[in-house]
């Protein structure tokens, strides 16, 4: 920790004498784009909610009282890789490709970054990209392979592989900081992509955090316990419960005897034979098995008296509804846990840009590369329309510009960040990008024309978490989905829900008679926005 304040106060310093006049003075803005990794809009204090008195985000909530808060901010394909994959196209799965996390993305075609790139912008991707392949059009890179680890990341570069010591979202934010002080042309405008893990499965918080939550209650969704009553196939055969789907050993850190002997003879196994000790990559042992003693010594003399009262319970017990009570309990305080170095990074961000003068001319935006649930429908995971996975947060400081405090609730989805950041860097926008600007919206004007509906389609099926595939349009007022494929009874079902009168979609108004002329206006949109993002 001591170090980290060392560091960061000599990249202060060096920002400040560095600043020079052209950069302050430059017609177009810097861009940092912190994106982290299945963070819901639930857990963010700025949106409010449940969560909000345990105020999870102090320095992203201080982001969105100096600029905007999007409260209609949607993904078109609720998946990690596909996500970032439209956010550096700007557009959707079908045409770019990444329709899932299996298949390979092209990255050859035409992405935000090289047309950045050509119009002055130096660029910089360091984190999570979930992309395989070298990345292009980015003048320093150095991301995570696949999902990356908490503790003792690797990191891939254009010269290779290389294992980090340390927590992940400290590690990415000081090489950030570094790439600020000392790895740009300071007479040039950039654009900064901090990409991190948090606060992905399996929720391993720092070593500071591990026992943030441990004594806090967290309040328990409404809908932990929901039947899905009136859905259809989808809902009731998803492998995503809290009860059934949670690992008790790498999610819930349940470990057993049996497990810590094995993991030890393995490990004196591979320092005895001369290997890498973490292997670079991962392993059966997980990310909590990557930590050095002395981190797991604290998680251990955190946890371990408790969890031992837990196990002999049972793991019957665990199916309980005392026992989802407890799961959703361990899952969110980790959950939250990630949250909080997540938030401090950020504001660390945040004053270095401050106390080096960059932040006035710096557009700084917030975002993840979709929802998630937090124990809603008794779930955790994403992929399904539902709101919880299809909104995403999206908050946006531009000083001078944007209206400190505002709030927007225009829809706004993921194909339009690349286009935003094109028209804040005053660069070409092809044709052939799907998204709109916002720049226009955080000005505080709407277009006449902007968008009253969206489009959003989900693939991966046959995969983890059995979603079916399934694709839909969605207004202010309703949604209507369409789950589709060979294990789908008949062939398709369908899913309509009014949002005004049942925001927590509870109720599928689908064959209700009065739901008849709405349902059938979503069906003519939902085949008008096939053939207008060309996805027939």
């Amino acid at each position: 920790m001591k170090n980290r304040h060392i560091l960061r106060n000599l990249i202060v310093t060096g920002l400040g004498f560095a600043l020079s006049a052209k950069a302050a003075a430059s017609s177009v803005p810097n861009i940092v784009w912190i994106f982290s990794d299945d963070h819901s809009y639930q857990a963010i204090g700025a949106y409010g909610g449940r969560l909000q008195p345990l105020n999870p985000t102090p320095n992203i909530d201080r982001l969105a009282r100096e600029g905007m808060r999007f409260d209609h901010c949607y993904v078109g394909n609720s998946i990690c890789a596909p996500s970032r994959a439209t956010l550096l196209t700007g557009k959707h799965s079908h045409l770019h490709g990444k329709i899932n996390n299996a298949v390979p993305f092209d990255h050859d075609q035409q992405q935000f970054q090289k047309i950045l790139r050509k119009n002055g912008y130096q660029t910089a991707m360091i984190g999570k990209i979930h992309l395989d392949g070298k990345m292009q059009g980015f003048d320093h890179w150095e991301v995570l392979p696949g999902q990356g680890d908490y503790y003792q990341p690797c990191f891939l570069n254009e010269d290779g592989l290389y294992t980090e010591q340390g927590y992940v979202t400290d590690i990415i934010t000081e090489k950030a900081l570094k790439w600020l002080e000392s790895g740009r042309d300071k007479d040039k405008p950039f654009m900064l992509m901090i990409h991190h893990k948090a606060a992905h499965r399996s929720w391993l918080p720092a070593p500071r955090h591990v026992s943030l939550y441990e004594n806090v209650f967290i309040p328990e969704p409404d809908t932990l316990f929901d039947d899905y009553a009136t859905r259809g196939a989808a809902a009731h055969t998803a492998t995503m419960t809290l009860r059934d789907e949670l690992s008790p050993e790498s999610d819930l850190k349940l470990f057993t005897p049996a497990t810590r002997e094995k993991y030890e003879a393995e490990k004196k196994q591979m320092i005895d034979s001369g290997k890498n000790f973490p292997p670079e990559g991962g392993w059966e042992f997980g990310a909590y098995f990557r930590m050095s003693d002395e981190q797991r010594k604290i998680w251990d003399d955190a946890r371990e008296a408790g969890n031992q009262e837990i196990l002999a319970k049972g793991e019957e017990w665990l199916k309980t509804r005392e026992g989802v009570q407890w799961r959703y309990q361990r899952y969110m305080k980790d959950y939250l846990g990630c949250i909080a170095s997540l938030d401090e990074n950020i504001g660390r961000v945040l004053d270095v840009l401050a106390e080096s003068g960059l932040d006035k001319n710096t557009v700084v935006i917030y975002s993840s590369d979709q929802g998630f649930y937090n124990g809603e429908h008794g779930w955790f995971d994403k992929r399904f329309m539902y709101e919880e996975s299809f909104r995403t947060p999206l908050i946006v400081r531009w000083p001078g510009v944007t209206q400190p405090g505002s709030v927007n609730t225009d829809l706004v989805q993921n194909i339009d960040f690349a286009e935003t950041f094109l028209d804040l860097a005053d660069a070409p926008i092809p044709d052939d990008m799907q998204g709109k600007s916002l720049v226009p919206l955080l000005k505080g004007e709407t277009p006449d024309d902007w968008r009253q509906s969206l489009y959003y389609h989900f693939y991966e099926y046959p995969g983890i978490h059995s979603v079916r595939r399934h694709e839909g349009v969605a207004t202010k007022e309703c949604k209507l989905i369409r789950f589709y494929g060979k294990d789908v009874p008949d062939g398709e079902e369908w899913e309509f829900y009014d949002l005004k009168n049942d925001p927590s979609e509870m109720n599928n108004g689908y064959s209700q008679p009065e739901n008849e002329p709405r349902i059938k206006a979503m069906k003519k949109e939902l085949v008008r926005l096939r053939k207008y993002y060309k996805a027939d």
